[in-house]
Parts: C-alpha cells; structure tokens; sequence
C-alpha cells in the first residue's frame, strides 16, 4: 500500500502499488460489478464512454449521481459525481480521475479528486469535504488493494 491521501491545494491525490496486472486494476476501475467489491454498495453506468450516466451508492449514506468524463482503456477513467446524495449533479459535483501505470511486477492506481474551489458553501464546508473524501480514498483504495492482492480481513 502507500502512504495515505493528500490534501494539496483544493484537490485530494493519492497512489497506491498493487501487485496485479493492468488489465485486472483496470476492470476493478470500470466494471460495476467489481466496483460494488472495494468502493460502494451499488454501482450503475449505462456505459463504459463519456457521457454516460449513473449512480454509486452507499447503504448507509445514499446515492450519488455520476457522469463519466474520460475512458482511455487501460490509462484513465474520470467522472464527476455529487458530493452529497442527490438525485441529479449539480453544484455540489467533484471531479474524480483515476491513472494506471505499469510499476515493477504490479499496478500504480493514482486518484485524484478535485473541484473543491467551485463548491457552494464557503471556506469551511470546502475544507469540510476536503478532509471527509480525504478519509474516505483512504479507506476505498486500501480496500482495492486489499481486494487485488487477495487479502481476507
């Protein structure tokens, strides 16, 4: 694993090294049949393209609205979902983009999050979401490596 997320700015970063294959951390990224296994409880696309429209979920926190803004197979996959549960993006919105490398025998996943500044709300709710997504990449990515890598916790 890696050292945890970073706040830099108004944008949360971090990259974790996961002994698996490129084309095995890129389905974990882009099949929400994989994704409901280390990030959400549901997870719906209408497909796997800019544009296209859907949800991630989370039981205990609710629904929040996606829209896919870049697939290069194999390379990066961004959307922009709310950060807050709603029913449709709206102002709320961050933008989320994922980069893969080769590194060694395994995978480097890199996220970064960014779009704070934009938020409604001010100063303080920013920073707020900042720290909340902080923790929260913390937590989902450790549970993609978990997951890649084969460990039972």
């Amino acid at each position: 694993m890696s050292d945890h997320a970073r706040i830099k700015g108004h944008t949360v970063t971090r990259t974790v090294h996961i002994e698996a294959s490129r084309a095995k951390v890129w389905k974990a990224l882009t099949d929400p049949e994989v994704m409901v296994k280390w990030f959400g409880d549901g997870v719906e696309f209408g497909a796997l393209e800019s544009g296209a429209t859907g949800s991630i979920d989370w039981d205990d926190y609710g629904s929040f609205p996606i829209e896919i803004t870049e697939v290069v197979p194999d390379g990066s996959f961004g959307f922009r979902w709310s950060g807050i549960p709603a029913e449709e993006l709206d102002e709320y919105s961050t933008h989320v983009r994922f980069t893969i490398a080769d590194a060694g025998t395994g995978t480097d996943v890199t996220v970064i999050e960014s779009g704070f500044e934009t938020l409604p709300g001010g100063t303080l709710y920013r920073r707020e979401r900042l720290e909340q997504n902080r923790e929260g990449w913390d937590v989902e990515l450790d549970e993609l490596v978990n997951l890649l890598e084969g460990v039972t916790q």
